[in-house]
């Protein structure tokens, strides 16, 4: 399932998958990864300066993840251009979601905006049966 969001013509689409490979359900380890596509839609070029990620657990611990760029990059999109990545995330229960958002910059002329990265759940398959 891909969710989706469009913030001032930036679209960003997060499919997720569970990792049960890299997980241990007995010791509380839930790894999930995420694929984040970033559409440049509007008419300016763009660069993605800063993230910003609340990570939430089932148990109600919640995790602000925030720095530079993604995975050490801080992309440029000229209209039309789109930037992809995979990261991950770990949980200590079997349920969780994240929600966030990316700092970006019109380099046009410096103005900075935040685009919305959508709120996407990390659930265990099995939970959902």
């Amino acid at each position: 399932m891909t969710t989706n969001a469009v913030t001032a013509g930036v679209k960003v689409s997060v499919s997720i998958e569970y990792q049960p490979s890299y997980s241990s359900p007995l010791q509380e380890h839930f790894v999930f990864t995420y694929r984040i596509k970033i559409e440049n839609n509007s008419e300016n070029t763009i660069q993605l300066l800063r993230r910003q990620w609340f990570i939430f657990d089932s148990n109600a611990t919640v995790r602000e993840v925030e720095g530079e760029g993604v995975i050490g990059l801080q992309p440029v999109l000229e209209p039309g251009e789109v930037h992809e990545y995979v990261s991950g995330c770990n949980l200590k229960t079997s349920i969780g979601k994240m929600v966030g958002t990316y700092l970006m910059e019109r380099l046009i002329d410096g103005k900075e905006f935040h685009v919305e990265i959508p709120e996407f759940n990390l659930i265990v398959p099995y939970r959902l049966n």
